[in-house]
């Protein structure tokens, strides 16, 4: 129980944070009615109901996951943390098949179907975000073209 309890106070400090760091969002005068604060506000909001309910009504008997679950975790983390460092150097398709296939990999040990969904997602995602959201994506190193 006591895990809980930390973990929810944590979450909850966190939390708190990130939506006082919201509220230093600047907005334009030419800003949409709801403006760009509500979106961090929202999940910020979720977050401090989620903790507040670890906090208040912890599991009596939680289960860890096994060893192997963490350093599923950690290698995650690892991966989005290069993806998010690569994307400008080396555009988008590249870290995007990469880190997807990587993940893919985690969630079904497979190597063809991981690589088939590295290369799928990275390209799906490139269309939709660039062609339908209008995004400014650049898919591959500037040099290369």
């Amino acid at each position: 129980m006591a895990s809980d309890r930390i973990f929810g106070l944590v979450t909850l400090f966190i939390a708190l944070a990130y939506m006082a760091s919201a509220t230093k969002i600047q907005t334009s005068f030419l800003a949409d009615p709801v403006g760009p604060k509500a979106f961090p506000l929202l999940i910020g909001g979720v977050a401090v109901i989620c903790a507040l309910v670890m906090i208040l009504r912890p599991d009596p008997d939680p289960d860890w996951p096994a060893a192997k679950t963490f350093l599923s975790l950690l290698i995650a983390v690892v991966v989005l943390v290069i993806y998010a460092y690569s994307l400008k150097p080396f555009g988008f398709i590249i870290p995007t098949v990469l880190a997807a296939g990587i993940l893919s990999y985690q969630i079904s040990p497979r190597p063809a179907s991981a690589a088939l969904a590295g290369v799928g997602l990275s390209v799906g995602l490139f269309i939709l975000f660039k062609f339908a959201l209008g995004l400014g994506l650049v898919a591959f190193p500037k040099g290369w073209f």
